[in-house]
């Protein structure tokens, strides 16, 4: 237990040691941050002298909305960098995203659809003609031609069962063959 509560005190002094050091960084920063934004401010922004007589006044407000009118278009030329950038960003993630194969395609059902119905769907209200596939094909005329008759008839078992049994039908068989 001793060297429990030894080690538990000693990694409580570490802890707080390092808190102090951190908030003795922090303040550092800070104190960085302002130093640094003092000489900027003094650098890009000199003092205001306001002038006594009205010319000069006028003067002074042509040369700040001047300035005023350049921050504002670099301002603006910095966002659309952004915008593009981040567009780019988002189609370079998507190639990457697709590239990896992680996407899953969903399983495509089976859609009964007829002609008519697709035209709709994809030409909309414009579609009046009406599609019958089947009127446009093609009329063919069965002939009934004599080896269809005897293929019929062949294959047709239980019509003439009753001739070609026994010994007198397999004679007619073997004449037919001859």
């Amino acid at each position: 237990q001793k060297k429990r509560r030894a080690a538990t005190a000693r990694r409580q002094h570490l802890k707080s040691a390092m808190l102090q050091l951190a908030a003795t960084e922090i303040e550092k920063e800070a104190a960085a941050k302002e130093v640094e934004k003092q000489n900027y401010l003094s650098e890009h922004c000199p003092p205001l002298s306001l002038p006594g007589s009205m010319q000069e006044l006028q003067d002074l407000c042509k040369k700040l909305h001047a300035k005023i009118d350049s921050v504002d278009e670099e301002r603006y030329d910095t966002e659309v960098k952004l915008q593009k950038t981040n567009k780019e960003l988002e189609d370079l993630s998507q190639k990457l995203f697709d590239l990896r194969g992680k996407f899953k395609r969903p399983p495509l059902r089976r859609v009964r659809m007829s002609a008519d119905a697709m035209l709709r769907a994809l030409l909309g209200s414009k579609h009046k003609v009406c599609m019958d596939l089947r009127a446009n094909l093609k009329q063919v005329k069965k002939e009934d031609t004599e080896k269809e008759k005897d293929l019929r008839d062949v294959g047709d078992w239980r019509k003439n069962i009753e001739e070609k049994s026994g010994m007198e039908g397999r004679k007619k068989m073997f004449e037919a063959g001859e």
